[in-house]
């Protein structure tokens, strides 16, 4: 599949990953590749606000990831999930329900470490399930739509089509399905 991707759908997904790696992830999230469409410039014949988007997806991050239907859910059992974020910060610290996965030392780095040596970020960082719903969904909106390739706008076509914090946050900034499909279309 990976073969028709085209060159800028080919960056974005390496630069999902490169996101996760910054982020010290322990996987690939949409929301990385989110992040690689944004930082790759894709959303800004969209008049989007890369920093403001970046924002709203840092605080998705800080509530552990949990969407506004997952809040909204939330308070109607009577739980205010912005009072649990507020607690869980208090006792460790902000941001400790964003906390990246613990990254785990090997003997390589261990032995880079003693020696002086920068440690270069090479570890294998796999998709995570909605990840690869995503690269998935994009095969089949290219396939539907009857292009031979796939592209930064079935990518970002495929988020959209998912529900979750990615769409939820284009949709706030006015990228829905229909102005992404009309505004990208090459």
């Amino acid at each position: 599949m990976f073969e028709r991707f085209t060159a800028a759908a080919r960056d974005t997904v390496t630069g999902a990953v490169t996101e996760a790696r910054r982020a010290r992830a322990a996987t690939v999230t949409e929301e990385h590749v989110l992040l690689a469409l944004l930082a790759q410039g894709a959303l800004d014949p969209l008049g989007v606000d890369r920093a403001a988007m970046g924002a709203d997806l840092a605080a998705a991050r800080r509530r552990g990831g949990m969407s506004r239907a997952d809040e909204e859910a939330l308070a109607g059992l009577g739980i205010d999930l912005g009072e649990i974020v507020s607690r869980v910060e208090e006792n460790h610290g902000e941001g400790a329900l964003a906390s990246a996965a613990p990254r785990r030392r090997t003997l390589g780095s261990s032995l880079r470490s003693a020696l002086g040596r920068p440690e270069s970020d090479t570890r294998h960082v796999p998709f995570a399930q909605g990840a690869k719903k995503v690269l998935e969904q994009s095969l089949r909106i290219a396939v539907g739509r009857g292009d031979r390739h796939i592209s930064t706008l079935h990518l970002l076509l495929a988020l959209l089509s998912r529900p979750g914090t990615p769409a939820e946050v284009l949709a706030d900034h006015g990228v829905t399905y229909a102005t992404a499909e009309t505004g990208l279309a090459a």
